[in-house]
């Protein structure tokens, strides 16, 4: 039955390194890099426990490839909420969900004047800037690690004084331009989105524009195109008083209020002015896909949800429910009129989807036609999504692969040397074998979507977040 799913919701203590992990079928051997994965692990300290699958502590695990042989190596990322945690025998610092400490004063201190310690259990993604490896979360303190062994480094420190208190997990890199764009939001007398970029050195976030807001939305990520920046403001939004002086959890402090609808905010990147902004029916998204420009419109692809009751359905409570489901997303394109006007939208697939992934290197920012993702097998509700969909925008011709008691994390794609094809190369997924309680890398052959082999994991990996492939330089 679905409820084995329940077991990737669990803590896994042990650090372990490998050289060598058994394969199933084989690996090509042009692999020759390294896939670097982030995710929450350890779900309590002590007699406490977090509440949510975003507070879990943030453990990274690395697949290295060299001539068809996988190594393999996991270890907690040493966050002050890990290294405190441990030497209290308790939870100490607030997360996404779990506020140990209900102090209002200190709340107020922290939030708004510094001074108190915000957590940086970097449990979300893995970025490089310039070539420095980090963990990234949703506050702005990432934490740098060796990519190699994965011992934690400490905090990778800015060379600048932009500062905030809410952030995206999901920065954006411009090839051509070799450029880092991300965003923070500010909380204070005024509320503010901060959208930067980081140059080649990878130390100095240089302002490209500053929007005041009176209440803030939540937003997961944002989108990217070749002139523009667009924070698409969903309906679930924080009041700053609320955040004062209600001494709850950032998640119990977002409320949804579909009366707003969604609101896209198109910044010029040269000038930092807004371009354009759009309006539309209220949905909600964690994840972007892609963004381009086109005949004076962005077209703009997000995995949709109708509202915001998904991030109720990731408490671990509902996850470890074994009679709990959730479908996955919608796959939905907006488009959006620069010069104004009605923004429409249309779904780009039949299966569901979440933790998009794209060719990125080849396609972000560009017309593209293929998207990779998880999804719930023909929307059957499960308690964790069962299958890996390959989504073909120009056909709407959708691939999938499925096996009895498995469940795939984020598929990564990788191209191959000298690709000519959008998805000529390989998918790269971390998936839990329910039936034996252990995990997998799953690599599958992008353009024909059948298996190659797997790397199997004596131990089960908790469901993770996402990822990074990064060739050998």
């Amino acid at each position: 039955p679905m409820s084995n799913a329940t077991e990737g919701y669990r803590s896994l203590k042990d650090e372990i390194t490998l050289d060598s992990l058994p394969i199933e079928g084989e690996i090509p051997r042009w692999l020759q890099g390294m896939l670097l994965r982030n995710g929450p692990a350890l779900f309590e300290i002590g007699a406490d426990q977090y509440n949510h699958w975003f507070d879990g502590l943030a453990m990274l695990h690395r697949f290295a490839f060299a001539d068809g042989v996988v190594s393999y190596t996991n270890k907690f990322l040493r966050s002050n909420g890990y290294t405190k945690g441990n030497e209290q025998g308790k939870i100490s610092l607030a997360e996404f969900a779990t506020d140990p400490c209900r102090s209002i004063f200190k709340r107020l201190v922290t939030m708004f004047i510094g001074g108190g310690e915000l957590s940086n259990n970097a449990n979300v993604n893995i970025t490089r800037l310039a070539d420095r490896f980090v963990a990234m979360t949703e506050t702005p303190i990432p934490v740098e690690f060796d990519p190699h062994t994965l011992a934690t480094v400490g905090v990778y420190d800015y060379a600048d004084k932009l500062g905030g208190q809410v952030t995206t997990a999901h920065p954006h890199h411009d090839f051509a331009r070799n450029e880092t764009i991300n965003y923070m939001t500010t909380f204070g007398r005024t509320n503010t989105y901060s959208v930067y970029r980081i140059g080649a050195d990878g130390r100095k976030r240089d302002l490209i524009g500053a929007l005041p807001v009176k209440t803030p939305a939540y937003m997961h990520s944002f989108a990217l195109t070749e002139n523009y920046v667009v924070l698409v403001e969903f309906p679930l939004v924080a009041h700053p008083l609320d955040l004062l002086l209600k001494g709850k959890t950032f998640a119990e402090n977002l409320r949804w209020e579909p009366e707003r609808g969604t609101t896209f905010r198109v910044m010029r990147r040269d000038t930092g002015a807004i371009a354009a902004t759009l309006h539309a029916e209220p949905c909600f998204a964690f994840h972007h896909v892609n963004a381009f420009e086109q005949d004076d419109a962005i077209m703009l692809d997000l995995v949709t949800f109708p509202d915001a009751e998904i991030v109720e359905k990731l408490y671990l409570r509902s996850l470890r429910d074994e009679h709990a489901a959730y479908n996955t997303g919608r796959l939905t394109r907006f488009h959006l009129p620069l010069a104004g006007g009605a923004v429409r939208s249309e779904s780009l697939s039949g299966e569901g989807c979440e933790l998009p992934r794209i060719n990125y290197q080849r396609c972000n920012m560009r017309p593209y036609r293929y998207v990779y993702g998880i999804s719930t097998r023909n929307n059957q509700p499960a308690t964790h999504p069962n299958q890996l969909a390959k989504a073909d925008i120009a056909t709407r011709q959708d691939r999938v692969w499925f096996a009895a008691d498995c469940y795939p994390g984020e598929p990564v794609f990788v191209a191959a040397p000298n690709a000519t094809a959008e998805d000529d190369g390989v998918v790269l997924s971390v998936v839990f074998d329910a039936a034996r309680a252990t995990s997998f890398l799953l690599v599958l052959d992008a353009a024909s979507w059948t298996e190659l082999g797997r790397a199997v994991v004596p131990h089960r990996i908790p469901f993770g977040f996402h990822g990074a492939y990064f060739s050998q330089q």
